[in-house]
């Protein structure tokens, strides 16, 4: 049972990274988007969207870690290498996180959105 409630929970934290890599590095000129990232204007949006584009990344690069662990961990081969790399990954989701909250009072929020997830995830992935 803990397995399935810390794949689900590292599964939705993936997709969560995954949400976040289409709106910094797809849909960024949309005003909207970088609103939502505390960017106050189009002049500001532009010069942030090379460093929005690449943090992208960052984020998809985290799901596909944390999607590449849980289909080890499933698939009856190398069950170490899948929690490893599922802790890994979510463990590094919950850094930027950490680091998140480091910006300011304002990030909290979006920390807490960005780490929640990926902290159960993990902690319940240590007794998967």
């Amino acid at each position: 049972m803990v397995s399935i409630i810390a794949t689900t929970a590292a599964a939705l934290a993936a997709l969560l990274h995954v949400y976040i890599f289409v709106m910094e590095s797809i849909q960024w000129t949309q005003p909207r988007i970088w609103r939502r990232f505390g960017v106050t204007d189009q002049a500001a949006a532009d010069t942030v969207k090379p460093m929005a584009y690449n943090q992208g990344f960052y984020n998809l690069f985290l799901a596909i870690g944390v999607v590449i662990g849980l289909a080890l961990f499933w698939a009856g081969g190398p069950e170490t290498a899948g929690r490893t790399l599922v802790l890994f990954s979510a463990g590094s989701m919950l850094a930027a996180a950490l680091v998140l909250t480091t910006t300011g009072a304002g990030y909290l929020r979006a920390a807490l959105i960005q780490g929640t997830l990926p902290l159960v995830g993990f902690v319940l992935f240590l007794f998967a």
